[in-house]
């Protein structure tokens, strides 16, 4: 099972969403500690250690919802290898598998192994501001 915390109001704020999910794990651990007496198992190099071997280390897929008009007039094929540039990820905003529709993308950081959960929430931040500088030069060249 996934833990997830989304903020859907208040602007995107991804740290007050980062942080919850912070909270959230550490309360899901302590109730695990008070009910069995044994805590996750955490490897300092490789992190939170699961039954799928894919999920070794953070496993954390940080995304944010937006609209990028510029970048959908420039066409799919050019986002995407902009998005492997920048270690980023798009996507429909109906999941991985949903499609995409209309100009509002799910963008997400696409490692999820080797990196703590910091760098990696960074990396999808500096890569969505990218992005959006990026798109506003490209709406004005397509005369949006």
């Amino acid at each position: 099972k996934a833990v997830v915390s989304t903020q859907s109001t208040g602007g995107g704020d991804v740290r007050e969403v980062f942080s919850r999910l912070a909270r959230g794990i550490e309360a899901v651990g302590k109730s695990v500690k008070d009910a069995s007496g044994k805590d996750f198992m955490l490897d300092p190099k490789y992190g939170y250690i699961h039954s799928c071997p894919t999920n070794l280390g953070t496993g954390m897929r940080a995304s944010v919802h937006v609209d990028l008009p510029g970048w959908t007039a420039e066409g799919l094929t050019a986002l995407q290898a902009r998005c492997e540039e920048l270690k980023l990820q798009p996507r429909g905003t109906r999941g991985e598998s949903g499609g995409q529709t209309g100009i509002t993308y799910d963008i997400s950081n696409k490692h999820r192994l080797g990196y703590s959960e910091v760098e990696l929430v960074q990396c999808m931040i500096d890569g969505v501001n990218t992005l959006y500088e990026e798109d506003l030069k490209l709406q004005k060249k397509h005369g949006l």
